[in-house]
């Protein structure tokens, strides 16, 4: 549930922090690579100069760089990942990859956002990573710091894109491929540049004989060869065009050739000067899609159109208007021809070439309306699986009205909660393209609507920095169409993302411009919905008359409204501040009201918000036992969800409740996979709470050197982030870890705890100062 004894909380420096590691000294090692090709021909020189490449590293202690170039097609990726696989053993940190997509049709991957999906991989934490390039490259490289990781770049187009990537870390090796020479990191950065050039004639052939000889027959050495010239000796080209002489046994290559040659006339003809490689590989292209079934063709262009990295069959079958069976079908054929690739069970992508070939045709072959209708068709069917998938995933909130999906969509639909969580898991990436897709479109109701529904069909265990820009894309679509529903919507929806990641004043803003938004429509629920809202930011600022009075009016509002779930929200919410306040006995009934309900209707997110609450109130009323049934239910409870935020919050509860039963094993893990887990959320000042608890569990165990260091961390972080009352309760702690042995450092302690709350004047507060009192007495 949250870890087990011999997952132990340990204290070291690394740039000025603290970090959590188990006594065996495991950690999350990133393991990105894709896989790599089966038949995979030669390359040895190449391959030695890579070997040759980690030996100097090895040899020097330094961080090494090398960057592979190459035409348009010539296997980079390829040789790229055949290496990196074949040494990633020698890496003990882990491996990183990155397609940079510097030569899609579409913008190539910034370097933040390459940043971003690193610092993620690396534990750091999404919503609250550095806002600019610059800082965030600076995080990488501390966090790269004592650490051996092999960084694969793949298709990079510029030293630019590439620079911020790089590690200053030695023991690290990044690999980078470009179809660009990129000299700037060759004379600037120190990289060694390998050339691939295509094939030799010989390789070129072994490729030919390697795809297509267990299918065929009769095919001469002759013929091989002229096949292989035709397609400019490139491995890319070289694989498309065996498998259409696989796909065709009972034509001789001799046709083959004579088509081949055809096509390749028709290219030169029709030639822009993108150079003899590139007229060569189209010529391949056009060679196995005019072979294809007009079906096949058809869907070919249309993938063309998808506008994120990876489709699944039934996203293929929606843009097509066909069936998933015939849709499969043809994907087949297109997955046999080399055209697509099959990236998992039912997981389609392209190789960027063949993106923008398939681009192109649908630009050429598919009329105007056509393409807007495809994609209308696509848009809806990510629009309406995440409406189904809500269902599941947050059953208490009100769908939107949506039109009926476009004819020829076929939406998911969801029996079971995992069902929805591992769809929304496996299509997290495309929400982003889909969303601007719609708005770059001009197609503003499908923007605000998929980026509100995808708000309450994000998977749990993704973050709310993920969503944020799509929720800003849809925000300004529905400004800009006059729709002042989606607008509150999206605005309460921003307003709860950044309260989740302690940005208060711009969730305030938000919640505040909702609040006005609805008023002026006459909205009473919404207006209801954004004083709840708004309740939540005062508590996290410790505002907690002003945070009772809004979850008061937001109940009141909700109970005129006949809304009696989202009543019982806020009367939970007002438990909270209840609970904060001290006054135990109103926290605990509103808390135990909220239960029973919640239980009628198996609402588990909300039953464990309610035990989160009741286990606080047991802790202080002495009833330890109770305290701790109630947390380990939550926690379970929020397993069954997977949700991430839950735990990470209800981990905190049990910790404080293992740890006042004695249990400190038991405390010390769950209090390390809840600052884990709030890391990388972004959830600073919960993280910093959960190094609290870790230091008070450390000063029980008598290890008051690695109390020290968890409890001046924790003050740090909430210093830093100005949460008096959060850094009073730290203070607090650090003096009674150090009371018996350093006195005049307990009362400074206590001094500057009383100083910081006297601004309060709640009884939870006034005990406290009574307390410091007495311990400074005591010191």
């Amino acid at each position: 549930m949250s870890g087990t004894s011999r997952d132990v909380v340990q204290a070291g420096a690394v740039s000025g922090g603290i970090h959590f590691h188990d006594q065996h000294d495991t950690v999350t090692r990133p393991r990105q690579l894709p896989r790599v090709a089966r038949i995979f021909i030669n390359r040895s020189h190449e391959l030695r100069q890579l070997d040759a490449l980690t030996e100097a590293q090895d040899a020097q202690n330094g961080a090494g760089l090398c960057v592979v170039t190459g035409t348009a097609g010539a296997g980079k990726t390829a040789l790229a990942l055949r290496w990196a696989h074949g040494v990633q053993e020698r890496f003990a940190d882990g491996t990183l990859y990155v397609n940079l997509r510097g030569y899609d049709p579409g913008p190539p991957i910034a370097a933040y956002e390459a940043l971003r999906r690193f610092l993620l991989a690396l534990g750091a934490p999404a919503a609250a990573m550095p806002d600019d390039t610059e800082s965030a490259s600076a995080l990488y490289r501390s966090l790269l710091a004592e650490r051996r990781v092999l960084i694969v770049l793949d298709n990079a187009a510029g030293a630019a894109q590439v620079r911020p990537l790089l590690p200053g870390a030695f023991g690290c090796l990044v690999l980078i491929t470009s179809r660009g020479h990129l000299s700037g990191l060759v004379v600037r950065d120190g990289a060694r540049r390998l050339s691939l050039d295509t094939f030799p004639e010989d390789e070129a052939v072994a490729l030919l004989r390697g795809l297509i000889d267990d299918y065929r027959s009769g095919d001469t050495l002759e013929q091989l060869t002229e096949l292989a010239r035709l397609c400019a000796r490139l491995p890319l080209a070289l694989r498309v065009a065996a498998e259409r002489a696989v796909s065709s046994p009972h034509l001789s290559l001799e046709e083959m050739i004579e088509d081949l040659r055809d096509e390749s006339a028709l290219w030169d003809a029709l030639s822009t000067g993108g150079g003899a490689d590139d007229e060569a590989v189209r010529s391949v292209f056009a060679w196995s899609y005019r072979a294809l079934p007009p079906d096949a063709a058809r869907l070919f262009r249309l993938l063309g159109l998808h506008p994120g990295p990876e489709i699944s069959l039934e996203a293929a079958a929606a843009l097509a208007a066909s069936s998933a069976r015939r849709t499969r079908q043809q994907l087949d054929l297109l997955v046999g021809a080399h055209m697509v690739q099959q990236s998992g069970p039912g997981r389609y992508e392209f190789h960027d070439l063949l993106r923008a070939y398939a681009a192109d045709e649908a630009q050429t072959d598919e009329p105007e309306a056509e393409r807007r209708a495809a994609l209308v068709r696509v848009l809806d069917w990510y629009l309406h699986s995440a409406d189904a998938a809500q269902t599941l995933l947050e059953p208490a909130e009100e769908h939107l009205a949506l039109d009926p999906a476009a004819q020829g969509v076929a939406p998911v639909s969801f029996t079971e909660y995992d069902q929805a969580v591992d769809w929304a898991e496996r299509e997290q990436p495309n929400f982003p393209s889909a969303v601007r897709a719609a708005a770059n479109a001009g197609m503003d109701r499908h923007a605000w609507l998929l980026a509100a529904v995808l708000w309450n069909a994000k998977s749990p265990s993704s973050t709310v920095g993920e969503w944020t820009p799509l929720g800003r894309v849809g925000l300004e679509a529905a400004r800009r169409i006059g729709e002042p529903a989606g607008e509150a919507l999206l605005l309460d929806d921003l307003g709860f993302a950044h309260t989740m990641t302690n940005q208060l004043d711009e969730a305030a803003e938000y919640h505040t411009a909702s609040f006005s938004v609805r008023r002026a429509t006459d909205d009473r629920s919404g207006m209801a919905t954004s004083l709840n809202a708004l309740g939540l930011v005062h508590r996290r600022r410790r505002r907690l008359r002003e945070a009772a009075a809004a979850f008061l009016e937001a109940e009141e509002q909700f109970r005129a409204c006949g809304e009696t779930h989202w009543q019982v929200v806020s009367s939970t919410n007002l438990a909270l501040v209840r609970f904060d306040e001290g006054d135990l006995a109103d926290a605990a009934a509103r808390a135990e009201h909220a239960l029973t309900l919640h239980r009628t209707r198996n609402d588990k997110r909300s039953m464990g918000n309610a035990l989160w609450i009741l286990s606080g109130v047991r802790l202080d009323q002495g009833e330890t036992d109770a305290a701790l049934q109630a947390a380990q239910e939550a926690v379970e409870l929020a397993l069954d969800l997977r949700n991430q935020t839950a735990e990470a919050a209800w981990l905190l509860a049990l910790g404080n409740a293992q740890l006042a039963a004695g249990t400190l094993q038991e405390a010390l893990a769950s209090y390390h996979r809840s600052a884990v887990l709030h890391r990388r959320l972004g959830e600073r000042s919960r993280e910093a709470q959960a190094w609290r608890g870790a230091g008070e569990t450390y000063h029980r165990l008598g290890r008051d050197r690695e109390a020290a260091d968890f409890l001046k961390q924790a003050a740090a972080t909430h210093r830093e982030l100005g949460e008096d009352w959060q850094l009073a309760c730290t203070l607090r702690a650090h003096a009674e870890a150090v009371v018996g042995h350093a006195p005049q450092e307990a009362r400074r302690y206590c001094g500057e705890a009383q100083e910081l709350t006297s601004q309060y004047t709640d009884a939870r507060a006034l005990s406290l100062r009574r307390y410091l009192a007495s311990l400074m007495r005591g010191a």
